[in-house]
């Protein structure tokens, strides 16, 4: 079998049985995406998705809307974090304008992939209607589709939208069965009674929808415009088997909706970073995935991966680069 073969040659590279820890298992999952013993990593990617929600007039965020149309201008402009790390591991970083409150003007090096401006607030009405809904899926589907025709085999992908941690909690909940008061954290730092409050919100909003089962469903009456287009582009890039860089704790809830409906789609995924958003841990534990860094990020933007793609390409390098004990004349244990 080539998983067998795959495994032979990370186990008898010159290091003793299993000592590169994770970044083994982490090679074979690259050499099994890629079907060799000699994967590589072409031109990676990330996209950041932006989008409004109309839930942040309830004041669910400790920032104001109009941060959500000021970040992507400075992502534009170069100057956030993901730009720096983009920058420093040669990542090709585009941004898409899903649904951001906000007439850009021409000109910008922005996808416009604008479904709406904003969702709607869902403590009146779902998120979007089903045709936005599928709109935003295959604008998400589109983004992907002309990064995979440049040759790029590895994505990542990132998000900005004030109040997207709320929705992203309404959706773990209602996707895993568990309680709201489990699934919301500080977002963007909301004190003690502001988390209260966001708690209180939106524990009325999951209220208002007591009977929605499926992923699709889920994310049309609570997810934004940047989460469905994400969940499109996750479901592009595995049809496209192109690695997956998974962000923090919205990225993966956008994962956790694709693996709902297809899950096989976690073959693909790399979970990058384990944030400091309260429920992304549990998230991961409920997939069954392990995440590469803990660095108490809860920047979004796609940093995490960003920061770990140097991590993916080691484990590449010592799979292709290593020695093995045969070739380097060096004894193996007995």
């Amino acid at each position: 079998m080539f998983a067998d073969e795959l495994q032979h040659k990370i186990d008898f590279k010159t290091k003793p049985l299993g000592a590169l820890g994770s970044l083994e298992q982490l090679a074979h999952k690259i050499g099994m995406v890629q079907q060799t013993t000699s994967p590589e990593l072409v031109k990676p990617h990330l996209i950041v998705f932006a989008a409004d929600h109309g839930i942040a007039a309830a004041g669910v965020s400790a920032y104001p809307q109009e941060v959500t149309y000021q970040m992507v201008m400075n992502f534009l402009g170069g100057g956030a974090a993901i730009n720096v790390f983009c920058r420093q591991n040669g990542i090709d970083l585009k941004i898409v304008d899903a649904g951001v409150n906000f007439d850009f003007p021409e000109g910008l090096e922005l996808i416009d992939k604008k479904v709406r401006k904003s969702s709607r607030n869902i403590l009146e009405e779902p998120a979007m209607t089903l045709e936005e809904y599928q709109q935003a899926l295959e604008n998400g589907q589109s983004v992907v589709e002309e990064i995979a025709e440049t040759g790029s085999n590895i994505i990542g992908f990132g998000e900005m939208g004030i109040g997207n941690t709320s929705a992203s909690s309404l959706m773990m909940s209602r996707l895993f069965t568990i309680p709201i008061k489990d699934c919301v954290g500080r977002g963007t730092g909301l004190n003690d009674t502001q988390l209260r409050n966001k708690i209180s919100i939106l524990t009325e909003a999951a209220e208002k929808y007591p009977d929605l089962k499926m992923a699709d469903e889920i994310a049309q009456t609570f997810g934004g415009l940047e989460i469905v287009q994400m969940i499109g582009a996750i479901e592009e890039a595995y049809r496209q088997n192109m690695l997956i860089l998974v962000d923090g704790f919205i990225a993966t809830v956008a994962v956790s909706a694709a693996w709902k409906k297809s899950p096989e789609i976690l073959n693909n995924c790399i979970f990058c970073h384990v944030s400091g958003e309260y429920a992304h841990l549990r998230l991961l534990e409920l997939l069954g995935q392990k995440a590469l860094l803990h660095l108490d990020l809860r920047v979004g933007e796609g940093t995490g991966c960003a920061l770990a793609y140097p991590i993916v390409q080691s484990a590449v390098n010592f799979l292709n680069e290593m020695s093995s004990f045969g070739d380097a004349n060096v004894s193996n244990k007995e």
